[in-house]
């Protein structure tokens, strides 16, 4: 079973863990999810598209990111879900940590942090090894392209970390 630490709302750990997926929150509890955007040194970025079998947002495009598990540090994180979806290992990368956002869904009782870090990070195509469950194909995307895709309304997150790729 996959853990969640539970922190409140100045981003401190609670002390608390909930089941991964349990959306039974109480007011003031969050969880810590991370965002890894990856650049390439041509300045495109690598974005991938939801699979169709997504409960959520089935087909859009998105950057690789997921939860932190209990007793995971937010960097780990962020590594392990670049890796595990992309086949990236973005430790030595340059960048790194820019910015958290928190969003406040208290009707779906999903309260929740995001670290958002970006990586400059050298690679060829043939460096991906996508992860088939999470991901239906992938583009190695302008600014503009990525901006289109939210325009088009199908891009996650845009709106939240759009600063990150300027």
């Amino acid at each position: 079973m996959e853990y969640w630490d539970i922190y409140d709302v100045n981003k401190e750990r609670t002390g608390r863990t909930m089941l991964r997926n349990d959306w039974n929150m109480k007011d003031g509890d969050y969880h810590l999810t991370v965002l890894g955007v990856i650049r390439r040194t041509d300045g495109r970025y690598l974005i991938t598209k939801r699979v169709m079998t997504k409960a959520w947002a089935p087909g859009w495009w998105e950057v690789s990111g997921g939860a932190v598990m209990a007793g995971e540090e937010s960097a780990e994180a962020v590594r392990r879900e670049v890796l595990e979806e992309t086949g990236l290992d973005v430790k030595n990368a340059g960048g790194g940590y820019q910015f958290t956002y928190r969003r406040d869904n208290p009707e779906e009782k999903d309260n929740y942090f995001v670290d958002v870090y970006r990586f400059d990070l050298d690679f060829d195509e043939n460096d991906l090894d996508l992860q088939d469950k999470e991901t239906d194909g992938y583009m190695l995307a302008t600014l503009e392209e990525i901006q289109a895709f939210a325009k088009q309304g199908i891009f996650l997150h845009y709106d939240s970390i759009k600063e990150v790729f300027i």
